[in-house]
């Protein structure tokens, strides 16, 4: 029995950047490979600009957020513009298991980095592919960031107010979706490998990954010709209610509570102490409930605004109804769930600050892994290049000097 992480020895080479790309690395890192992000000063990536930066200064090595999205990620710098960059590229991917990048279908190619390309220098290579919409079909092309993905997946088409008009995400929630959706993809292709010896060329459309978050819609529509639209906290199908969220004391803070059953209504009803309204035969069973469903929301939401979010919860649950407390960022933080789980940790980072960052969230059963803040730009430069790839202290300087390791 060895208490090794599963993916000790693997070692990634990931081109990705934004979100989407380096989330791939950082899950593969958890699991142990060791992943070099493969990035540069020429062209410095979007989230490296993300506020809010350390101790207030505005620099690529101090987003908070940029750490966060990115730990467990390390750093190389190309120029990949430069047909230096470019070999060193390749030389540094003869020595990985794996190479992840999510720009557009071709690009890759342009800097000498096709699959073919990479297969010459390493033949089981792994290489996921992630672009908007897949390597082929009439939207190969299109260019999105992940609030744009929400959009054409049709994800977008189901959220807001009842009735109301589309309300899209205000967060790029499909970039860490696709990122860990990737990694699964990636640990599937390297289990090919390790059977067969073969590695693989894995087209990963993020556009057809985030549309099954949705699949309960499309298949409503082939069978029943029904077109979905936002429903606000209503059940998806109509079939339940109360289903929704509801004030309770407190500035801005909310309980989510579903009922599916009769039972678990009863259940409510004895929570509530059994008032007068809750026996009133619009109620009566889940028909008559979701039929009256707006009626119960405002009786229901009157009783709920007099009591605080975590102890209504926890009553309710007592009782055997589905309730939770809406929580905020803040509430993350301090949630004793969360906290015994370390879904957020604190960790020292190496410019001298200390910050929160994601813990682990694939955690495995004999082993922990060790979570490591988002890089410094080329902070693995001197072990890549010189050890590695094995480039002599005077080559090594000249290739900085002349801008292409930067």
């Amino acid at each position: 029995m060895t208490n090794a992480l599963p993916l000790a020895g693997i070692r990634v080479a990931n081109f990705g950047w934004v979100w989407a790309g380096p989330v791939v690395g950082q899950t593969l890192g958890l699991l142990g490979a060791e992943v070099y992000k493969i990035e540069s000063r020429a062209r410095i990536d979007l989230t490296r600009m993300l506020p809010p930066f350390a101790q207030g200064v505005r620099d690529p090595d101090r987003s908070l957020s940029n750490h966060a999205c990115w730990a467990g990620n390390g750093s190389v710098t190309l120029n990949l513009k430069k047909p230096e960059a470019q070999e060193l590229a390749r030389q540094l991917t003869a020595n990985c298991d794996v190479v992840v990048e999510n720009f557009g279908p071709g690009a890759m190619a342009e800097m000498g980095l096709s699959y073919e390309a990479l297969r010459a220098v390493k033949p089981d290579i792994v290489l996921l592919s992630m672009p908007a919409a897949g390597l082929s079909g009439p939207l190969k092309s299109v260019r999105t960031y992940g609030l744009s993905l929400s959009s054409i997946t049709g994800l977008d088409s189901l959220t807001g107010y009842t009735d109301g008009p589309p309300v899209p995400f205000e967060n790029a929630f499909a970039d860490p979706y696709n990122g860990i959706m990737g990694a699964f993809a990636i640990l599937t292709a390297l289990t090919y490998r390790d059977r067969t010896g073969a590695g693989q060329h894995i087209d990963y459309s993020q556009q057809e990954a985030v549309m099954q978050m949705v699949g309960p819609a499309f298949m409503d529509y082939v069978m029943n010709h029904r077109v979905a639209g936002p429903m606000g906290n209503r059940h998806p199908l109509g079939a339940v209610a109360p289903h929704g969220v509801f004030p309770c004391a407190g500035e801005d803070r909310w309980i989510s509570i579903a009922v599916t059953t009769d039972q678990e209504w009863r259940g409510l009803v004895h929570a509530m102490r059994a008032p007068a309204w809750a026996q009133d035969p619009h109620f009566a069973d889940m028909t008559r409930r979701v039929q009256n469903i707006e009626a119960l929301h405002r009786q229901l939401a009157e009783w709920t605004r007099s009591f605080g979010d975590y102890e209504l919860a926890q009553e309710l649950q007592r009782h055997g109804v589905a309730a939770a407390p809406v929580l905020n960022v803040a509430d993350l933080l301090r949630d004793p769930h969360y906290r015994d789980r370390g879904t957020f940790i604190e960790i020292d980072h190496p410019l001298g600050f200390r910050e929160t960052i994601y813990g682990a969230y694939v955690k495995t059963s004999r082993t922990k892994a060790a979570v490591r803040p988002g890089p410094r730009l080329g902070q693995d430069n001197d072990f890549v290049f010189k050890t590695w790839l094995g480039l002599s202290e005077q080559r090594y300087r000249e290739l900085i000097e002349a801008q292409v390791i930067y």
